[in-house]
């Protein structure tokens, strides 16, 4: 590990010296992540992208890019395009980017199952904002908008995210 490694812990998530609340999946960690389980994935996962809400809020760093109203992420593993950052419309399963709440408004997007996709092995592992503190998530990690924030405004493509076993 190095100091610029974001690390989740029993008691949040470890970044710059510090340690923010954060939440993860339903369906606790997991070594064999599958599509629709709830599971975080246990590993080493890259931060690839950073997505952000223009019209709510402003790009954290340069290299951040904009959602857009057709933005889709597809979950659905028989598209070609599983995994994949998609635009509307598809005729596959996908989650929309562009959400009426604000879980969305800022995304660091995770390489997990991403360069070598495998079908089913589990889609969209982001960085969002929660829902509230503990609130379980459907795989990703989430913390509070102000610290999702802080921590964006301090990574780099390539900044590693580790999830040990518990």
């Amino acid at each position: 590990m190095t100091p610029f490694d974001m690390v989740v812990t029993p008691k949040g998530l470890r970044f710059h010296r510090r340690t923010l609340p954060c939440s993860l999946g339903k369906g606790g960690l997991t070594h064999d992540k599958k599509e629709g389980d709830g599971a975080t994935p246990i590993g080493i996962l890259e931060i690839v992208g950073m997505l952000y809400r223009a019209d709510r809020i402003t790009a954290p760093t340069p290299w951040a890019e904009a959602i857009g109203p057709r933005d889709l992420w597809s979950d659905d593993s028989a598209d070609s395009d599983y995994n994949q950052w998609v635009r509307a419309p598809s005729p596959y399963s996908h989650e929309h980017l562009r959400r009426a709440d604000p879980l969305y408004d800022l995304v660091l997007i995770t390489d997990w199952n991403w360069r070598e996709t495998v079908p089913g092995r589990g889609s969209a592992i982001f960085m969002h904002q929660w829902r509230r503190p503990g609130y379980p998530t459907e795989g990703c990690v989430a913390l509070s908008r102000e610290n999702l924030r802080w921590v964006a405004e301090r990574i780099t493509p390539g900044t590693r995210l580790i999830i040990p076993s518990a």
